[in-house]
């Protein structure tokens, strides 16, 4: 409750506060405001483990993060090298996440002595120079180096901001000397990529400095004598290099065994940064979703059900480290699970779904059975070696027993399409196509028309809950002629031809037998 408070606060405060300066003084006294800050800081006789008080952070954030407007937005990007600019709307969602987050961010910064200016613009309200910087969305994150923008590639969280800053601004690597200094780095990050080198020369040292540039997202901390390395990472072997991962969570330490260059440890990071269990959100959902690890195992449950199933989850996913991302989704949050949930037809869904994607054949797996651990962990090495069958979506066999129009699912496609010896006309459908209904009213026609016949069947299939490897439509409505010599090959039949043209068209293709009355078209 109270983190909730003082993020609200943050919010309020950052959102209405706006520095009145004059146009000839304004980056004087913005530095002014800097450096009062840091005479406050060294006035405050408070012990050096205990961060600021939740007041003055508040008020940090209001002088640490510049506002831009009409008449100073050019001149606050080209009067510093580094300009981290926030764009943002007051009425966005996304917007009011990321502004308390971004506050934080630059307190953290100043901390750290960092050259780097923080400013946000409101780009609804100023429109002019958000066209000028290149805002065209918002949120919008902009570095400026000496007046030219780069776009921003890190995380969304205050540290995510810190660490992508940081490096883009001359610090990829944060070097650890001492003891306290080792233990003040840990209570600061809790996720990070340690270097051990006896020397900080040589190219196995100059690679790791390059991958450290290159990554966007992960802190990396190098060290030189091995028992300081050991405060970070305990198990670290005294050899002459050694590099390993640190997480915060159960998974904490991973050793790299592979080859000192850029792209290794580049691709050592991408498989291992993640917990073993992420939890999906808006902020991180293209991080996740960029991940090269071509399995991903999804679980849509409510927050109780969950934290009933997360230990055994994480003992899976402990099995399956680095060959599958397990990924949480929680079933309440509408924007996240129900695009997905509507791919295996469960969007209504309330209960526990295990759910996988292979991103190299873009196929879906659902696990059908109850959500054990032995279950998801037989569904998970099934997946692995590719001995899991692809999930289409069905609805339950409907009863034709009357029908003058078959209706078809995806669970007798087969059966009454593909393996029939009959020439089937079949109509695909979705319920939101606005020209479906007269196409079934033809449909419906076309079937009384052609009753009697023994060779010739009508019938109907709903593409958006039913579908089958052997049926890619993507125009609705669609018409399709099976003939019984050849199921292989449907031809498409025109849907805005009149009655008797169709018939025509069927009648070029089949040759109708046994029919003796007909209705009239």
């Amino acid at each position: 409750m109270l983190r909730f408070i003082f993020l609200s606060l943050t919010l309020l405060l950052f959102l209405t506060f706006n520095i009145i300066v004059t146009k000839s003084s304004e980056l004087d006294e913005f530095d002014e405001l800097l450096a009062l800050d840091e005479e406050l800081d060294r006035e405050t006789n408070l012990d050096n483990s205990i961060k600021f008080s939740e007041a003055k952070v508040l008020t940090k954030a209001q002088r640490i993060v510049h506002e831009l407007n009409n008449d100073n937005t050019k001149r606050v990007i080209n009067g510093y090298e580094f300009v981290l600019v926030l764009g943002y709307a007051p009425w966005c969602s996304r917007s009011a996440e990321l502004m308390p987050l971004f506050a934080e961010a630059a307190n953290s910064l100043n901390e750290f002595g960092s050259s780097l200016v923080m400013a946000k613009l409101d780009a609804d309200r100023y429109p002019k120079p958000a066209s000028l910087l290149g805002i065209k969305g918002y949120p919008t994150l902009l570095l400026f180096v000496n007046g030219t923008s780069q776009p921003y590639s890190g995380g969304f969280t205050a540290d995510d901001i810190v660490i992508w800053a940081r490096k883009k601004t001359g610090t990829p690597v944060i070097r650890i000397n001492t003891e306290r200094e080792a233990e003040e780095f840990l209570k600061k990050y809790h996720s990070f990529l340690i270097g051990r080198f006896d020397k900080f020369e040589g190219p196995e040292y100059e690679e790791f400095v390059s991958a450290a540039k290159s990554d966007n997202e992960t802190q990396f901390v190098e060290v030189s004598k091995v028992e300081l390395a050991q405060v970070l990472y305990p198990d670290t072997k005294p050899t002459d290099n050694f590099l390993g991962i640190v997480k915060s969570e159960p998974e904490r330490y991973t050793a790299y065994e592979g080859a000192f260059t850029k792209d290794k440890i580049l691709e050592f990071l991408s498989y291992n940064k993640f917990p073993l269990v992420t939890k999906l959100t808006e902020m991180n959902s293209v991080r996740v979703y960029a991940s090269p690890i071509k399995h991903q195992v999804f679980v849509f449950a409510n927050i109780d059900d969950f934290k009933n199933l997360r230990d055994s989850l994480q003992d899976v996913a402990r099995s399956f480290k680095s060959k599958i991302m397990f990924i949480y989704v929680d079933v309440n949050d509408e924007n996240l699970a129900k695009p997905f949930l509507a791919l295996f037809g469960l969007e209504e869904s309330t209960n526990i779904v295990v759910a996988a994607f292979d991103n190299g054949m873009s196929s879906k797996f659902l696990l059908e059975s109850k959500p054990t651990r032995t279950n998801i962990e037989e569904f998970c090495s099934n997946l692995v070696q590719g001995s899991i069958s692809p999930y289409f979506k069905s609805q339950p066999i409907p009863d034709n027993t009357e029908a003058s129009v078959r209706v078809i699912v995806g669970k007798t496609f087969d059966e009454e399409i593909l393996s029939s010896e009959k020439d089937v006309v079949l109509e695909v459908f979705t319920p939101w196509c606005f020209n479906c209904e007269d196409t079934s009213k033809q449909v419906e026609k076309l079937a009384k028309h052609y009753k009697g016949s023994s060779n010739l069947i009508f019938a109907r299939i709903d593409s958006s809950v039913n579908e089958h490897p052997k049926l890619q439509v993507n125009d609705y409505p669609t018409l399709l002629l099976y003939r019984a010599n050849d199921k292989t090959n449907p031809i498409k039949l025109p849907t805005k031809s009149s009655l008797k043209e169709l018939a025509a068209s069927i009648n070029k293709h089949v040759k109708i037998k046994n029919q003796v009355d007909k209705d009239e078209l």
